[in-house]
């Protein structure tokens, strides 16, 4: 019993104490609150190790790094140096595996710094798993597959409850059960969605569909718009439930069954770019003559809040 309430502890503290993980927080030590756990405690005076003596966690939430944001961080990092230390934890004579900080880490060789301020804490595999999701996370620098499977091995392989799992990212428990629901899509959705070739919109319809890998050859060939991929589905799954075999015969036939295809290519590929970047649907409608109307739709409030900070260029 005692075990059980220290790792409901542990899950909401890790959440509340990752500025302190991380060294965000100031160095003075707050006072204790109320439910606060040796995880969200301040980490301690920061030190500097040899870079060589990193090495990357293999059970890294985020797979893919741009390419750009290193170039650009470790033009920052020659400039400025490292002001925000990476979390590690001792692997070995000499070896520190990160914790949290590994885009930070990269871009660092890429500056050829010969040493990175850390932070060094002793955690188990579950609390690194947890604070390497926590904070790509926060930050938002995982794509929605990265983020889903990250959620999967915490329910896997810790037990973690889709309820434990939101509060310790600050998240939805529908948002959490929603994002993992991608995983049943097929691995060519998945590479998809990863690659922004489709919006997290057209992702939620696919779900929708009793033959997601062929409904997504057609959104592919037709180059269908979220709105667009909605309807077809559902027509489709009318005419399946109908007894009709639903057709797929490629853009003219998936156009033609969509409804909006009088949008032209260009507006469709800038819903689909802001759909990507927001992972919610994105409408545009504009006149010839120049004005028109941008939409966003969100399904809770912790979408709509979400778009309202990156609007206003909050950190997240």
């Amino acid at each position: 019993m005692a075990m059980a309430e220290k790792k409901k502890s542990n899950i909401k503290g890790l959440g509340r104490g990752l500025d302190a993980l991380l060294g965000d927080a100031p160095s003075a030590k707050p006072a204790a609150r109320q439910g606060d756990d040796a995880s969200s405690a301040p980490a301690g005076p920061k030190r500097e190790l040899p870079i060589e003596q990193l090495k990357p966690n293999s059970d890294q939430p985020r797979r893919t790094f741009d390419p750009d944001a290193i170039e650009e961080l470790a033009k920052s990092l020659s400039a400025k140096g490292m002001l925000q230390p990476i979390l590690v934890r001792p692997k070995g004579q000499d070896t520190y595996e990160i914790v949290a900080g590994e885009r930070r880490w990269r871009a660092a060789q890429k500056a050829q710094l010969h040493k990175v301020p850390v932070i060094i804490r002793e955690l188990t595999d579950e609390e690194t798993a947890e604070i390497a999701l926590i904070e790509n996370v926060q930050r938002v620098d995982l794509n929605p597959v990265e983020e889903a499977a990250a959620y999967a091995r915490l329910s896997d392989v810790y037990g973690r409850t889709q309820e434990e799992i939101s509060k310790a990212v600050g998240k939805s428990r529908s948002h959490v059960a929603n994002i993992m629901r991608l995983l049943t899509l097929p691995q060519k959705a998945l590479d998809a969605l990863s690659a922004n070739t489709i919006s997290m919109g057209h992702a939620r319809a696919l779900l929708g569909s009793s033959s997601p890998k062929q409904m997504l050859d057609i959104v592919l060939k037709g180059d269908l718009s979220v709105r667009e991929t909605e309807n077809y589905i559902r027509q489709a799954e009318a005419e399946i439930k109908g007894g009709a075999k639903p057709s797929s015969d490629g853009k003219s036939e998936a156009k033609s069954k969509a409804s909006g295809g009088s949008k032209d290519a260009d507006t469709r590929a800038l819903e689909r770019d802001l759909s990507a970047i927001l992972g919610l649907d994105v409408a545009i409608e504009h006149s010839k003559k120049g004005a028109g109307a941008v939409t966003i739709n969100y399904l809770t409030l912790d979408q709509l809040d979400d778009v309202c900070r990156r609007l206003m260029g909050a950190k997240i």
